[in-house]
């Protein structure tokens, strides 16, 4: 693939490069969760949002520059560049990714006014209440209700794997208001606010250490109607919304670390090569999977080009995150097999080790593997539904 830049187009990257130069945190972000990692975050967030560069194509409106997606895709590859923190291992993530970009398109002028500015400056940290115990990748399972009581909704039940609950303020959270509905009827999208009473929240500590994993309880949390989005009955539409969202633009970011981290693998390799396999590297094993994913992180990349260049479908970023996730796991792996003994300790080589166990749930976020190629399956390619066979 040939990407052909406008002079307007690399003026653009020469004024990001210089800022992130100015402005990329010196140290790195802290390991464990906590208030200090939440800081860190937020501080970073407000940095961009201060410097002008809080979104690059959302709406001036909103405190967004109101430029096309290519440039925004500029930004996410210097940002990557200069290894600034990451996109996705930031608590700022979901509003940024999810919530942000669903209120642009499902939301109501109140809800935007209010949302969308908090969300850029970092004022408004956000996690995603989807999943529960019996309704993870069956998203049309979820039981949470909800119940109408004159201009509110009184809801109860329970969501797992809430990504920053601890940190959030809001929640963008589906639920069932209609009791007599199943599957997809009878579905809302509502914006919790994680301080209302009777919002439980119990971290969940994961592999890799941290506990930004939660399960949230809901116990008769009143919400007000006007959290609604989308209307009352709508939610399965929004929620694919903002799992198009989820599954295409929000990996941009992540397919362009993904190209940085393989060159810091390729610039480790060179500053050890005598003690990994000899100055001859390039021709042995360890080369060909270094040059594996290299090759495999360009194509990724391209495949984020074109998806922008020819302004696909919301289905079309499922070859994307399909990928990616995989792709993501096998760095990670060569990286460990790299580190040898050394990746017993976490913190080697800026965290490798931790962010191994991390990317374990890369093939389950955003629908897992099985579900991206159905939907590969189904709705690009016109195959039978269900896993009929011929």
């Amino acid at each position: 693939m040939r990407v052909v830049q406008s002079a307007e187009d690399l003026l653009f990257r020469q004024e990001a490069r210089d800022w992130l130069a100015a402005n990329v945190p010196g140290e790195r972000r802290p390991h464990e969760t906590g208030d200090a990692q939440r800081a860190f975050d937020v501080d970073w967030r407000r940095r961009q949002y201060d410097g002008g560069w809080g979104h690059i194509a959302w709406p001036r409106a909103y405190g967004g520059r109101g430029l096309p997606v290519a440039r925004q895709l500029i930004w996410y590859e210097e940002c990557a560049r200069a290894r600034a923190p990451a996109y996705t291992n930031n608590c700022c993530f979901v509003g940024l990714s999810h919530a942000g970009p669903t209120i642009i398109a499902r939301g109501d002028d109140a809800q935007k006014a209010f949302h969308l500015p908090r969300i850029l400056s970092g004022d408004a940290v956000w996690c995603q209440g989807f999943s529960e115990p019996g309704a993870g990748s069956d998203l049309a399972g979820v039981r949470t209700r909800g119940v109408i009581d004159g201009d509110s909704l009184v809801i109860s039940g329970q969501k797992i794997w809430t990504s920053y609950a601890i940190y959030a303020q809001f929640q963008e959270l589906l639920i069932r208001t209609d009791p007599d509905s199943t599957r997809h009827d009878g579905l809302t999208f509502v914006i919790c606010d994680m301080s209302a009473p009777g919002v439980e929240i119990r971290p969940i500590r994961n592999i890799a250490g941290g506990s930004d994993f939660c399960e949230v309880f809901y116990d008769e949390v009143r919400l007000p109607l006007t959290a609604v989005v989308g209307g009352v009955g709508a939610g399965w539409d929004v929620a694919m919304s903002l799992l198009a969202f989820e599954r295409g633009a929000a990996s941009f970011p992540v397919a362009m670390e993904i190209a940085a981290r393989v060159e810091e693998l390729l610039e480790y390799v060179e500053s050890k090569r005598p003690s990994i396999e000899g100055a001859g590297w390039r021709e042995s094993a360890l080369g060909a999977r270094l040059a594996a994913v290299r090759a495999d992180a360009a194509a990724l990349k391209s495949m984020v080009y074109l998806l922008i260049a020819r302004d696909a479908g919301p289905a079309e970023g499922s070859y994307v995150r399909l990928f990616l996730s995989e792709l993501e796991q096998r760095v990670s792996a060569l990286a460990m097999d790299l580190l040898g003994p050394e990746g017993l300790e976490k913190a080697s080589l800026g965290g490798w080790p931790r962010r191994y166990l991390d990317d374990f749930k890369t093939t389950i976020a955003a629908g897992t593997s099985q579900i991206q190629r159905n939907i590969i399956g189904e709705r690009i390619l016109g195959l039978p539904k269900g896993g009929a066979r011929r």
